[in-house]
């Protein structure tokens, strides 16, 4: 290691201390790993040390790093026009919008270009209104759609409990039981996941609910399961109370949960999909709100009063457009789904060897791995929203994982698993024996 390499890695790091700020973390204290490049499932530092990608960034490098396909689709498409109003077209927006049409299923074919997650949600939300003439959203406690005001209040997750007094109107949590910790059966199970929301339904009153909003598939709180059949009783209440149904697929969308949605792997068809993450993996920020043609057709002749400066910006079209192509040709979606069932069975192998793994949640590559100090009592590692004086143990866990070459994302007990989607079985092993070797931290605290 040269010291021109000491040097500019040590200078990178502090120009972004000292001028720049981190989410979602407190400003002193934290070591920030500089990366210089990345290829495939691996980043690389300004020291030359290899690091496997476990999360895919935060779980939105679907492709992999370094794709050259999607830097010549932006140059090309730059060469041409970088911006234009979104009052005018562009050959690449219809061509995209198209594309997402074919992929789309039902009549989910009309695209509303956003700028990224958040922004797909807060339109979604103001969608819903105008179109049902209702106000309240009706979501999950133990979810996450956004750090946007409106996206943030619809969220479940604790990150917004700074914020309480900055909430958006007209918001209505409902739980969910978690299977891993519930103990009177799979039939019960759903029954009481059902009748909950029947229950919210009625004492918020149906013409007041505009919709019910939910992820495809669970992602950073934990991976946590929706009873089967849930997502199928869901769509009857929204469809006997004339409430919209919005598919939250940011996270697990786009292959990630080895079919193009997650809500495909529960038998649905929403009326909305918001969309971000997967459909540029990360190249340039980028969005969609789709939209069936049922509530399309609404604004044919009225005011469609929502807007964005960079609503269906042409160089984020020819990055999404390349994207799905790159879907299609490399086969990633297949990938994903067999990767999946290879990692599940490596790791139900792990939970022989590591006492601290209480429970594996997986669809595709969106897992995660909950540990545990004691298999019987289940009592986690940490507690959901973990103080810092709680997180000593799975802050050792995340330290070795980091030391060893591993990034993922690591949260109260959970290790998330979320690897691009062209990983092999080779790098899946990789990953899975740095995971191994950090757990000895944790089974040696079990009791």
């Amino acid at each position: 290691m040269d010291t021109k390499t000491i040097t500019e890695t040590k200078q990178v790091v502090q120009n972004s201390m000292d001028y720049t700020m981190f989410s979602w973390s407190k400003q002193k204290g934290i070591n920030p790993i500089a990366i210089e490049y990345g290829e495939g499932v691996y980043l690389y530092d300004y020291d030359g040390k290899r690091i496997i990608d476990f999360s895919s960034g935060l779980m939105n490098v679907n492709i992999g790093h370094g794709n050259q396909r999607i830097t010549e689709a932006v140059v090309n498409q730059m060469k041409q026009i970088a911006y234009v109003t979104p009052s005018c077209v562009t050959k690449v927006r219809g061509d995209l919008g198209k594309k997402l049409a074919e992929i789309c299923p039902g009549d989910l074919n009309r695209s509303f270009f956003t700028l990224c997650g958040a922004t797909s949600i807060e339109n979604a939300i103001k969608l819903a209104r105008l179109y049902t003439g209702k106000h309240k959203i009706l979501s999950r406690y133990q979810s996450y759609h956004g750090s946007s005001n409106g996206a943030m209040t619809a969220s479940g997750d604790p990150r917004k409990l700074p914020v309480d007094s900055q909430q958006a109107p007209n918001f209505v949590h409902f739980d969910l039981p978690i299977a891993y910790r519930w103990e009177y059966g799979a039939e019960s199970f759903l029954k009481e996941a059902v009748e909950s929301l029947e229950r919210i339904v009625a004492y918020e009153g149906p013409g007041n609910i505009a919709a019910i909003m939910l992820e495809g598939e669970n992602g950073s709180s934990g991976c946590l399961k929706y009873p089967e059949g849930y997502l199928k009783a869901v769509r009857k209440i929204c469809d006997d109370n004339g409430i919209l149904l919005i598919m939250d697929e940011v996270m697990s969308g786009f292959g990630r949960t080895g079919k193009w949605f997650g809500f495909q792997n529960h038998g649905i068809i929403p009326d909305m999909i918001a969309m971000a993450k997967g459909l540029t993996c990360g190249y340039l920020p980028f969005g969609c709100l789709q939209v069936s043609e049922r509530i399309a057709a609404r604004f044919d002749d009225q005011v469609l009063a929502m807007g964005l400066t960079y609503a269906a910006h042409p160089v984020s079209c020819a990055a999404a457009l390349e994207t799905l192509q790159i879907y299609e040709d490399d086969h990633l979606i297949e990938n994903a789904a067999e990767m999946g069932r290879y990692m599940d069975t490596r790791i139900e192998e792990m939970k022989k060897q590591h006492p601290s793994i209480g429970d594996w949640r997986n669809t595709g590559l969106l897992g995660c791995l909950e540990l545990v100090k004691n298999r019987d009592t289940k009592e986690p590692f940490a507690p959901f929203n973990a103080k810092p004086d709680q997180m000593v143990i799975m802050n050792k866990v995340a330290a070795s994982l980091k030391e060893q070459g591993l990034y993922t994302f690591v949260r109260w007990s959970y290790i998330f698993i979320a690897p691009p989607l062209c990983i092999t079985k080779e790098q899946i092993d990789e990953g899975l024996a740095i995971i191994s070797q950090a757990l000895k931290i944790a089974d040696e605290a079990t009791v």
